[in-house]
């Protein structure tokens, strides 16, 4: 396998499982909107109706099949992190306490350790954008004659 072939591939599977991973958290909303309307209200003080909740999983969705695909990657891959650092700050106190526990022993702030590393990959992602080959936007790129 070539150079090319393995960032190639390298980068098709973090773009594949970053969209993954955010679809998830998009597709919860849509599942359980009242479960985000909490969490709208004790994060952000804010009460969120079911529409405004479906709008919102609807867009991060469409997002994170624009990612998948590699299509319009120069907005959709910073759009995708964008989201992603808007979670994150809303929790940032549980990174100062990474190995706190609860009284029965388990990890509080488990999710805001794995937060960070999601971070990371997608600015990677973004940083490595040129070198992302196998998504629809270099297919079309290299079949349309650009």
């Amino acid at each position: 396998m070539t150079e090319q072939s393995r960032d190639g591939l390298a980068l098709l599977l973090m773009r594949l499982g970053l969209a993954w991973f955010i679809f998830l958290w998009a597709a919860h909303k849509i599942i359980t909107p009242k479960q985000y309307q909490g969490l709208a209200r004790h994060f952000d003080g804010i009460e969120l109706d079911f529409t405004t909740i479906y709008l919102v999983a609807g867009a991060q969705i469409l997002i994170c099949i624009l990612v998948a695909l590699g299509v319009v990657r120069w907005l959709s891959y910073p759009a995708l992190a964008l989201m992603h650092l808007f979670t994150v700050l809303r929790r940032w106190e549980g990174f100062f306490d990474p190995f706190a526990l609860n009284d029965r022993g388990f990890p509080i702030h488990r999710n805001q350790v794995i937060d960070l590393a999601v971070l990371a990959a997608m600015i990677a992602l973004i940083l490595l954008i040129h070198r992302d080959r196998w998504s629809v936007a270099v297919w079309w790129r290299n079949h349309s004659g650009a």
